[in-house]
């Protein structure tokens, strides 16, 4: 018997889909959005509401992101696939939450300075700028970690899940931080 025969014996037929063209096309318009979007200066005369609610929205996702990510970890070093699963959709869902008040805020008004100086500025910007390049690289990671999860190719989800989830960890907790040292300045 063929290896795809074993398996339909098993019972553990799955069928391999290619997820790279939406993970490339995802990855393009998500990096596309967000970079146009730090070229845009605002919408003038806002009021329907208080902008400066986003931000505040932002690090809370991010801070859900975090600890959701943080319990999959968790999950999976106790060998819980399950549970490892429900906190990634979950970290999966306040991403997307994150990236909707994210797009809003930055098309609403314009970017914030930092008013900080010294030491401060110093570690504001290294945190900020090593956050925006991470979390343009976290997009086709993440995608990539879940799509071989869904394809019960086990072993390339362990190789690059190994990079996804300290990145994703950093990124979202950086989110958080970046939003603490700006937030004096909305």
């Amino acid at each position: 018997m063929n290896q795809h025969n074993n398996q339909s014996v098993l019972g553990q037929s799955h069928r391999k889909r290619n997820y790279k063209p939406a993970i490339i096309i995802i990855t393009i318009l998500i990096n596309g959005l967000v970079a146009l979007l730090a070229g845009l200066p605002g919408v003038e005369n806002f009021t329907a509401f208080d902008v400066t609610i986003l931000p505040m929205l932002n690090a809370i996702f991010n801070s859900f992101t975090f600890l959701f990510l943080v319990g999959a970890l968790i999950a999976i070093l106790k060998k819980n696939v399950t549970v490892h699963r429900r906190f990634i959709y979950a970290a999966f869902i306040t991403t997307t939450l994150f990236l909707v008040t994210y797009v809003a805020h930055h098309f609403l008004s314009a970017s914030t300075p930092y008013g900080g100086t010294g030491v401060m500025a110093g570690i504001y910007y290294f945190i900020l700028i090593t956050h925006i390049i991470l979390a343009a690289v976290i997009v086709p990671l993440a995608l990539t970690s879940v799509a071989r999860a869904w394809n019960m190719e086990n072993e390339r989800h362990k190789k690059i899940a190994r990079w996804t989830m300290p990145i994703w960890l950093y990124v979202s907790l950086t989110g958080v931080i970046v939003y603490i040292m700006i937030s004096p300045y909305y």
